[in-house]
């Protein structure tokens, strides 16, 4: 019995490890500022306009999550363009991630911990409103 949980518990961490939980598409703060600086990735910040007014990622656009769907026309033409979803944690980017997924945006992907982990890996903020 040792053995097989020893195996089957095996078998989980390595799932765990190739399969990230909830996105396919979470990116480090590493890989999105790659991805941006590489392949030219646009970031859409779905946060609200005053939680994007206090501080983004530079170049990023401001798209509340609630308003996406008015906004679909506007990104249809981004549909093979890396886009990098940003919120605060996470959590409503992967939402928007998903939305969007479903309508055949193909390069989507979600800052994993969202502006916290960009703030905690002492990555610039740009204050103000851009777009």
């Amino acid at each position: 019995m040792l053995i097989t949980a020893a195996v089957i518990s095996g078998v989980m961490f390595l799932a765990l490890t190739f399969h990230r939980p909830g996105s396919k598409s979470a990116l480090t703060t590493t890989q999105a500022t790659l991805l941006i600086n590489r392949e030219d990735a646009i970031v859409i910040d779905v946060r609200q306009p005053d939680e994007y007014i206090s501080g983004h990622l530079p170049e990023s656009r401001n798209i509340p999550l609630k308003n996406i769907d008015d906004h679909v026309a506007e990104l249809d033409k981004l549909k093979n363009t890396p886009l990098i979803m940003v919120c605060q944690t996470g959590s409503r980017s992967e939402s928007a991630c998903k939305k969007l997924d479903k309508l055949g945006f193909t390069q989507l992907n979600n800052l994993a911990g969202g502006i916290n982990a960009w703030k905690d890996a002492g990555l610039p903020l740009k204050k103000g409103n851009k777009k």
